[in-house]
């Protein structure tokens, strides 16, 4: 891996100077430059204004460009002549220099302009410029949350369900056009959260803070392999304006409980400093209710167990982000950044089992009650400098990241058994747990990305990244008085991987044809080391080097037509916890466990896609994944024992077909559909699994008036197979309408989620020895109304920053 490195860096090196050599062995092209900077007549600096260079003699424009946040502005490759500068910027009189004379070879510095405010009233001037919900765009489609009633109050995780191709299943995995395997990022940054610790995340991050969210099916080369199905990035609210500016929300929602949430956004932006910061709350009381029946054959005997569980749980989350960017210089700018979660869970559940006989006569009743206790807890730290080279793009970038996690879970179990009669069948278990866990995740990461003209783009990068778990779980019996250690459920389990990756990209257009090739390796060291109560450890160590190739092309056939084709080999590593062989009870009959020999699971796509009109869009895609990891489910008959763990099968083959139709109605009725038929099927030894499925959703938007806003959206899903399980259909309709006033800058908005409280899962299994099914019930229906204000000067928004430790930390799990 070390000659990879090297042959980067090196090739980092002379493609920097590539532009050099090109003026040099160029000599007749044209090679005169000028640049400046924009002040306002306050004195600050005049950013994103239009700057255009034009001829002195006859005011004919030949280019344009736009200055950065510190007013500067160039232009280059200027034949020798004389030009005039003009600026503009709304709000301001343009503004023009005295004629410029530029040479060949040599850079003219234009003396500073200033730009006066217009003197013209803009009050009775109104602006309305709406985003849609669904946008599709070449290599994503967007869902722009922001201002959107549906977003109003509800969490990350609620918002994320009606997301087009987005379906969450009881476990909280998420899947993307029917695939699990999803990338989750914030801002850009992998999360490094399992399953779990996501949903944890995304259910105590308030909607209100959202900006939008993109769904990447196909990424290229640049991002981590990590994600058969693609990439979700979640990009919160942030802006740059000059002054003080910020938002604020508070939401109060009732279902069968309470819900509140609120969130605090500032912004303070003066001259070279940059400073921000945001703050969310979130409080949730949510009941959930599981039945699951199941039939276990011993020896021709049958035994059925119907066991139904009520949990009722509360949430309670706080969630803050601040940091700093400085420009060191006109083209250098040094960010740091703090952030972090402390969440907390308290969840009563109990579960009541019925066991009957082969004549369904009644022999038994257990009940488990379970007190359990969940904190989750991350602070991280980010520095990162961007440094820009010219005004084509040529820029370098920089990332240090450091992320520490501290969970703690721990249940307290009571378990009673009793005969048909009621009288008492055995004595009363008790059972205590806990697991507490530290992860700490250091990366580092450098882009490099040079343009060749407006039509040829490079670019290179590395990444480094050291992750550390340790899990000391601990189970206890209740015997005799004395809590007595369970060496069957005890154990402390230690893992440390290492990625070192490196990327090349490389992107060509020409007038009808663009294309993007790229290439990404990812050397992964990784050691897992779990020892019993007596010390005896089982430990396993991989090494391995893989490629990830992508290839992208598009072709516009007419101005109305457009094809594109790509390609992408993916990985997907386990979670850190389900390498963990530790077990995780349920009840006397049901637990789930890890499994130390999960391999990681390799994917490569295809995509063909079709637009037309530059809005209706069809994309037909095939994937192919060995060693896919599912959940299995798994049974020891005479035990009466039925317990849960991932594993790998041999393959996943997956055909899909998606279809995005926005309409505009009327001027007041706006509709987006977004249609997916897919194919999911798995083969191993004695397992060939597959079935046709269909989602889809509606977003309609009706404009009431010039302040009042009307949403609804409804989805479907229809039934389907993963892995050996056989998911029922779901469907749901959500709400809401909005009123904005005190000229624009505050809202209410009114919300109800699943208005008609359809929302449900049922999943059965049939295979082998396994012959059961699960229902499950969440509450769904809830009413919210959120009262959000804008205050400050918020019309230039922020840079945007993505730090290097966003993969790992989607692999950390945070509770439910």
């Amino acid at each position: 891996m070390k000659s990879i490195t090297y042959k980067i860096f090196a090739f980092i090196i002379l493609t920097a100077g590539g532009n050099a050599v090109q003026a040099q062995t160029a000599p007749t092209a044209p090679t005169g430059k000028i640049s400046g900077s924009l002040i306002t007549d306050s004195g600050k600096p005049a950013d994103f204004a239009t700057v255009t260079l034009l001829r002195a003699k006859d005011s004919s424009v030949v280019k344009s460009s736009l200055s950065n946040e510190a007013g500067v502005y160039s232009i280059e490759r200027i034949a020798a002549g004389t030009y005039l500068v003009k600026a503009t910027v709304v709000g301001f009189d343009k503004a023009v220099s005295a004629p410029v004379n530029v040479l060949a070879n040599a850079t003219v510095n234009v003396p500073v302009l200033k730009l006066v405010s217009s003197s013209k009233s803009l009050a009775a001037v109104t602006v309305t410029a709406t985003k849609p919900l669904i946008e599709r765009k070449i290599d994503r489609t967007v869902m722009n949350v922001e201002n959107s009633v549906l977003a109003a109050g509800n969490s990350a995780m609620e918002i994320l369900e009606r997301a087009p191709g987005v379906t969450i299943d009881k476990d909280d995995n998420i899947s993307l056009r029917g695939k699990q395997g999803v990338t989750v990022m914030i801002d850009g940054k992998l999360t490094y959260l399992s399953a779990a610790q996501l949903a944890a995340l995304l259910r105590s991050t308030d909607g209100n803070s959202i900006q939008s969210i993109e769904l990447i099916t196909n990424p290229s080369a640049k991002y981590d392999a990590a994600g058969n199905s693609g990439i979700i990035n979640i990009k919160m609210k942030k802006n740059r304006a000059g002054g003080t500016n910020g938002s604020f929300a508070a939401t109060a929602g009732y279902g069968q409980n309470h819900k509140a949430s609120s969130s605090l956004n500032l912004n303070h932006k003066d001259g070279k400093l940059n400073l921000f910061g945001n703050y969310s709350y979130f409080n949730n009381k949510r009941p959930q209710n599981l039945v699951l029946n199941r039939t276990i054959n011993d020896a021709g005997v049958n035994t059925f167990f119907r066991e139904n569980t009520s949990l009722l749980g509360n949430r309670n989350s706080h969630n803050y982000k601040i940091g700093a960017d400085y420009d060191i210089s006109k083209t250098n700018t040094l960010g740091v950044q703090l952030s972090g979660y402390n969440s907390s869970f308290d969840g009563l559940s109990n579960n009541n089992t019925i066991i009957s006989g082969n004549q369904g006569n009644q022999t038994g009743v257990t009940t488990t009650g379970n007190d359990s206790r969940e904190a989750y807890n991350n602070f991280a730290a980010n520095v990162n400098n961007r440094m820009v080279f010219d005004s084509l793009g040529k820029e370098l970038s920089m990332d240090v990241d450091y992320s520490h996690f501290w969970n703690r879970q721990s249940n307290n179990y009571i378990n009673n058994f009793f005969q048909a009669d009621g009288n008492t069948l055995r004595t009363r278990s008790l059972l205590r747990n806990s697991l507490p866990t530290k992860i700490n995740i250091g990366t580092y990461k450098a882009d490099y990305a040079n343009p060749f003209g407006k039509t040829m783009k490079l670019e290179a990068g590395m990444k480094f990244s050291y992750v550390a778990t340790d899990n000391d779980l601990r189970t206890d019996s209740l015997l005799n008085g004395n809590w007595v250690a369970d060496a069957g459920r005890t154990n402390r389990y230690k893992y440390t991987e290492n990625i070192n990756a490196g990327y090349v990209n490389f992107s060509k257009t020409w007038k009808k044809t663009s294309v993007q090739a790229g290439l990404r390796a990812e050397q992964t060291n990784s050691k897992g080391d779990s020892r019993d109560i007596n010390g005896l450890a089982t430990i396993n160590e991989r090494h391995y080097l893989s490629w990830f190739p992508s290839v992208f092309v598009n072709h516009e056939l007419s101005d109305k037509h457009s094809l594109g084709l790509n390609y992408s080999r993916r990985i997907d590593r386990p979670s850190y916890d389900d390498l963990n062989s530790f077990v995780q009870i349920l009840n006397a009959y049901t637990y789930q466990q890890g499994n130390p020999n999960l391999r990681p699971q390799f994917t490569n796509s295809f995509e063909l896609s079709y637009t037309f009109n530059k809005t209706y869009n069809l994309t037909l895609s095939y994937s192919k994944t060995t060693d896919v990891m599912v959940e299995i489910p798994r049974q020891i008959d005479e035990q009466k024992v039925t317990f849960i763990t991932r594993d790998n099968l041999a393959e996943q083959n997956s055909y899909n077909a998606n279809l995005s139709l926005p309409f505009k109605l009327a001027k007041w009725w706006s509709m987006n559909n977004n249609i997916t038929g897919f194919y999911l099927g798995f083969k191993s030894p004695g397992i060939d699994n597959g079935q046709y499925a269909l989602q889809g959703n509606s977003i309609n938007t009706f404009i009431l008036s010039k302040t009042v806003k009307l949403e609804g959206t409804f989805n479907y899903q229809s039934p389907l197979t993963y892995g050996l399980f056989h998911i029922g259909h779901q469907y749901g309709l959500d709400a809401g309408i909005s009123k904005s006033f005190a000229q624009k800058k505050a809202t209410l908005k009114f919300s109800v989620s699943d208005v008609f409280n359809t929302r449900e899962q049922n999943l059965n299994v049939r295979q082998g020895n396994l012959n059961f099914n699960v229902y499950q019930k969440n509450e769904t229906r809830v009413a919210r109304l959120t009262l959000s204000y804008n205050f400050g000067n918020t019309k230039i928004q922020a840079r945007r920053h993505q730090s290097g430790a966003d993969s790992e930390k989607s692999r950390v799990k945070s509770g439910n």
